[in-house]
């Protein structure tokens, strides 16, 4: 049977399948005088981006799925003309199958329909399956490219939906722009982080064909300390401190991270069966790196001050610090230092770095700080140091200058 007078311009032609049907068996010409088979999806039509010049237009979402057999398409003797009987049989089966397996089920086909998916949808399902420790961060990515979307100028009919095909590299590289001016310190690439994690997830799941954050980058010099940091003069003024009604768990967490460099993380986690009340140490697992990394467990000595603010021995399941949620802990944390007349963006991390800071330049070497802090290289504790010479610059800086009559 010989189908070239019904082949389209790209050597494409249709084999079987009427208006309506699901999908539909075509045929390719190929070279040597076989026909390829495939069947051909179709999934409706969505508004695409150009990439030259940006306009929006209808595309067909179409997929196309290869099958293993060929067609002759100028038998020239019976044994061909019985392979083309038989793999025409076998393929118009298969059509059939799969036209009922898209007509009994909505979703979950066998053949991936990744151009149909709405990603912000698919982002949401993502963090809601999400259990791991940075789910806020994954939950915040979500919601600022979603914010990002919505005045976007390259999606100027945006309807609140996003199709995988319109997920471009220019979409992304736009979005890094727009989350570098939103925000500062690390905040731009922290939060780039966690949606290249997101899209990831979708490139192996095969939601996406291709990541198109490969290649785009938002730098930072990570050896940069950005966060506030308090002074020995403001933790004193912040201790001293009391405001209506503020919350004393927070006020005793926060102090206990002050002077030993927790995250909030892990001081939630505390219980009394992390005391050694004998030697006076405090043992730990770090919940950020616990099973990820060899240096997740902590050991800190207890000073009569923190072991004042932990107490008498208590039940060893119980917890030291009945904290809230964390941002019921930064807003109460916000007031206390409100209240202090600490003009400064304080944040509960910011009690591990001014840990840290002290203790650097009280004399402690960068290793013994490392340890302390849990960190399982000196790379990581090595942004203290250089914050250290920029307080030490500050320090000379202030010094008055010399009276003009005795300058050297």
């Amino acid at each position: 049977m010989n189908y070239i007078r019904k082949l389209r311009a790209d050597k494409t032609f249709l084999i079987e399948g009427a208006l309506g049907d699901n999908p539909k068996l075509m045929g390719r010409l190929r070279t040597d005088g076989r026909i390829t088979l495939y069947l051909e999806y179709y999934f409706g039509k969505i508004q695409a981006v150009s990439n030259k010049n940006l306009k929006t237009y209808g595309k067909n979402i179409r997929r196309h799925e290869i099958l293993k057999f060929y067609l002759y398409d100028s038998p020239g003797n019976a044994d061909q003309r019985r392979h083309n009987r038989q793999s025409l049989s076998v393929a118009r089966k298969i059509r059939y199958e799969r036209d009922q397996q898209l007509a009994e089920r909505q979703c979950g086909y066998r053949l991936p329909l990744t151009t149909q998916t709405d990603m912000l949808q698919w982002m949401l399902d993502y963090y809601r399956s999400y259990t791991k420790s940075d789910a806020r961060h994954i939950a915040r990515a979500c919601r600022i490219f979603s914010e990002y979307l919505c005045q976007s100028p390259l999606l100027p009919d945006f309807d609140g939906h996003l199709y995988a095909p319109q997920l471009t590299p220019e979409i992304v590289s736009d979005f890094t722009s727009y989350i570098s001016k939103r925000f500062r310190g690390e905040g731009p690439h922290t939060l780039y982080a966690r949606f290249k994690k997101i899209i990831k997830a979708a490139v192996r799941s095969g939601i996406l064909r291709r990541d198109p954050c490969d290649g785009i980058v938002i730098k930072i010099d990570t050896g940069i300390l950005r966060k506030d940091i308090l002074s020995d003069g403001e933790i004193s003024r912040l201790a001293a401190t009391r405001y209506r009604g503020e919350n004393p768990e927070v006020r005793r967490g926060f102090i206990f991270c002050l002077y030993t460099g927790l995250r909030w993380c892990d001081v939630r986690r505390l219980t009394y069966d992390n005391v050694d009340f004998s030697n006076r140490l405090l043992r730990f697992e770090q919940a950020k790196t616990q099973s990820r990394s060899s240096s997740s467990a902590v050991v800190i000595p207890l000073s009569p001050t923190l072991l004042s603010i932990i107490g008498k021995p208590q039940p060893r399941d119980r917890l030291i610090f009945l904290l809230p949620s964390r941002r019921s802990c930064q807003t109460a944390l916000k007031r206390w230092t409100e209240a202090a007349g600490i003009d400064k963006h304080i944040t509960w991390h910011c009690a591990r770095h001014s840990f840290a800071l002290r203790i650097l330049n009280k004399g402690a070497n960068i290793k013994t700080v490392a340890a302390l802090l849990g960190h399982s290289s000196i790379r990581h504790t090595e942004k203290y140091t250089r914050a250290v010479d920029t307080l030490k610059l500050q320090a000379i800086m202030s010094l008055p200058p010399l009276h003009p009559e005795i300058n050297p």
